[in-house]
């Protein structure tokens, strides 16, 4: 980012912006999204791979069980083994809810930069053809359409609480169950 004056809200003087002020405010939203999409990416990574370890031990362990005799133990060890694969698997995909949620704070990080840049310079702030321009490049980079249509919406004059009201809780999954991929 660049280096922007630091904020003199404490003293103003004649040189005082509230403009600079808001790019302020903007920079350190953007600068704390970064850090916490830093910070997730490192454990989301770590129970990955724990994940990943834990699908492998457990075919481990059933082939071994298969090896085995019959016997009432190695009948529960292999009854377990289905079961604990189709909850790591369960977890693996509960793990979408990362991925989305990186992109979108991958797309409001980029959004507030754009946005940030946009009414540092008082000839873009004032001219309504860069406010669409910005407008169509965030609108250009959702991936996700539930998000399109939160952006929709907003722009169509609905309130926070409309859009965050009409937003399901749960898209990771659609309706049948099945994942949904974005």
């Amino acid at each position: 980012m660049e280096k922007v004056p630091h904020s003199q809200t404490g003293q103003p003087d004649l040189d005082w912006s509230q403009v600079r002020e808001t790019v302020l405010m903007l920079n350190l939203a953007v600068a704390q999204l970064e850090k916490t999409m830093t910070d997730g990416e490192e454990s989301v990574n770590t129970l990955t791979d724990t994940f990943a370890a834990l699908i492998g031990r457990i075919q481990a362990i059933s082939r071994a069980a298969e090896n085995l005799p019959e016997t009432a133990e190695t009948t529960t060890i292999l009854g377990n083994v289905e079961p604990a694969v189709k909850q790591v698997n369960r977890a693996i995909i509960a793990f979408q809810f990362y991925d989305k949620l990186s992109q979108r704070l991958a797309h409001v990080s980029n959004s507030l930069t754009a946005l940030g840049k946009l009414i540092e310079e008082p000839a873009r702030l004032y001219n309504p053809y860069e406010w669409y321009g910005l407008q169509a490049m965030i609108k250009s980079k959702y991936t996700i359409e539930q998000d399109r249509q939160m952006f929709e919406a907003i722009l169509a004059g609905a309130s926070l609480e409309e859009v965050l009201s009409a937003s399901p809780a749960d898209a990771t999954q659609n309706p049948e169950g099945e994942i949904e991929l974005f």
